[in-house]
């Protein structure tokens, strides 16, 4: 997948995203979803980075618990082949759950162009 690609993955659930966090000023209200890169674990060969191996992060933000967002979230993972570890929190000062989706995306490209 390209960095592109997976923004429009992102995109495909059909709520607002952000990279990271939204711009002061364009705070969202929920569901919302930030996704990042946290990391890599990339391919090494020949003494060089063969393959880029990014850790994707995608936080879903919610006011209450939506069995069925989560799901779409997972489908759209399923779909696009990523392998992914879930987890949930309450963040108890804002009133949201959180759930976090984890895996790790080979990209075919090397700048977020």
């Amino acid at each position: 997948m390209t960095y592109k690609e997976v923004a429009t993955m992102v995109a495909s659930i059909n709520k607002p995203y952000a990279y990271y966090q939204f711009e002061e000023g364009t705070a969202q209200a929920p569901p919302f979803i930030c996704f990042y890169f946290d990391g890599s674990n990339d391919l090494e060969a020949d003494n060089t980075n063969y393959q880029r191996i990014e850790h994707l992060i995608i936080e879903l933000y919610t006011d209450q618990k939506d069995f069925s967002l989560e799901k779409t979230v997972e489908n759209t993972l399923n779909n696009n082949d990523i392998v992914f570890s879930r987890s949930e929190d309450v963040i108890d000062s804002e009133h949201l759950y959180m759930v976090v989706f984890e895996g790790d995306v080979v990209i075919t490209e090397e700048t977020n162009g």
